[in-house]
């Protein structure tokens, strides 16, 4: 059974395109509210909620992951840049997971792996804070070998690889070398020790084949999510990617 996180980012992005302004008091009064997305997708079988709290405040707001933290009964999954102020609000916070990812002013969401090789130090402080504080990290690489076996080496727990190069090649001649990349580091981080997550671009046609990666222990899907809802619900776009994930 691979399970599914739940990331609620993109809910938060269309309420700040009309609320962005509104004081964090207001939580009852705008829409649409992330944490209720959380909670119907929990209802729906979600096994955890993912969230990130970026530096500029984009989409989720620290008033969001406070409540989340209160209200969440499965699990909850801080996505967080690697900097001093994340890692003592994640240790103030104490969510389940956190995933640490790069993070860029001009993207729209994340793009690419965090480098933890150009970030080792960084990287290293990090993994080790959460490991004494008893919170469990992964960290959301590309599928390079050189990514993998430094995660496992600074004993992060967890990676998460970075599905977006092959979501991006879905329709063209580089589908079949993406997949290949993948399913090698799957393999290859699991032969190392690392639990494997993975993540970004994941959709209700490409997960048939992302589901037959090797070793997959959890899925963490957003913008698809939150998509098919509009048109079907939270509950329902919930129990169909968890159905299509699981067949069989």
């Amino acid at each position: 059974m691979i399970l599914l996180g739940v990331n609620i980012d993109h809910c938060a992005t269309l309420r700040q395109a009309r609320y962005r302004e509104a004081p964090a008091s207001a939580a009852g009064a705008i829409e649409p509210d992330p944490v209720e997305f959380a909670l119907q997708s929990e209802l729906a079988g979600a096994d955890g909620i993912t969230v990130h709290l970026r530096e500029d405040r984009r989409h989720i707001q620290e008033s969001d992951v406070r409540r989340l933290r209160a209200q969440v009964r499965t699990r909850l999954n801080l996505e967080m840049a690697c900097t001093p102020a994340m890692i003592a609000f994640a240790l103030e916070l104490k969510p389940e997971f956190v995933c640490l990812v790069p993070e860029g002013r001009q993207e729209v969401t994340t793009e690419g792996g965090l480098d933890v090789v150009k970030n080792r130090e960084r990287v290293r402080e990090c993994v080790d804070a959460m490991n004494a504080a008893g919170i469990r990290t992964s960290l959301f690489i590309d599928p390079d070998p050189e990514q993998i076996d430094l995660s496992a080496e600074l004993r992060a727990p967890f990676v998460e690889l970075h599905t977006g190069a092959y979501a991006h090649a879905c329709f063209t001649p580089e589908r079949a070398i993406e997949f290949e990349r993948l399913r090698a580091g799957s393999e290859r981080a699991h032969a190392a020790g690392l639990t494997v997550n993975a993540g970004h671009g994941i959709n209700y046609e490409n997960i048939a084949e992302v589901r037959t990666l090797p070793h997959l222990y959890e899925l963490n899907i957003g913008h698809s999510i939150v998509s098919r809802a509009l048109f079907t619900g939270v509950q329902e776009s919930v129990r169909e990617m968890k159905r299509l994930m699981n067949l069989g």
